[in-house]
């Protein structure tokens, strides 16, 4: 009967994480540094290797790709901006659809979804259903003028280095915008 409760206990950790690890459907990303038709092709065939990455569509006038995220992964938007970064580009806008699942945003603009910890810049004390555009502002998800911007905006500690204690745990926290 005991092994029968810790069986059962394991397998209902494991659907409560599969069900809680898609929240990222799809982003557009947009790169700078792109000068011709390789660079594009580099950087999409870097962002391909990552096991979560369904599809990845690049629009070379816009230096945008739209990347649609497989179903039931967890997206790690710092490996996304690493593999950016190893096919030598960085990001200059992040924006991405997130599926919230009535996910309260307190009263400080956090929400706390799965592993990922978010602070909303211009969302607090809501309750987030559904698909939502969000734009990633952290300092390597945006041009450097846009986070000289935002830094005289946003207020919190954590958003210099996009890190903060949570729950007494030095923490990622990504800080975006809807």
């Amino acid at each position: 009967m005991k092994t029968t409760k810790i069986i059962f206990s394991f397998l209902m950790l494991f659907v409560i994480n599969k069900a809680s690890a898609q929240q990222i459907t799809s982003a557009e990303m947009q790169v700078t540094g792109l000068t011709c038709s390789m660079c594009s092709q580099a950087t999409e065939k870097s962002i391909r290797t990552l096991s979560y990455v369904a599809d990845v569509k690049p629009d070379l006038n816009r230096n945008l790709f739209v990347i649609t995220f497989k179903k039931d992964q967890a997206v790690s938007f710092d490996q996304l901006n690493k593999k950016v970064k190893d096919a030598g580009f960085s990001i200059g806008k992040l924006e991405a659809t997130v599926n919230f699942n009535q996910t309260k945003v307190d009263a400080n603009g956090q929400a706390v979804v799965g592993t990922n910890v978010y602070r909303f810049a211009n969302t607090k004390d809501k309750v987030l259903n559904g698909p939502t555009k969000v734009n990633v502002i952290d300092k390597t998800f945006v041009s450097n003028s846009v986070f000289k911007q935002k830094s005289a905006t946003v207020k919190f500690d954590s958003y210099p280095t996009g890190t903060g204690v949570v729950n007494g745990k030095k923490t990622r926290i990504y800080h975006l915008s809807i």
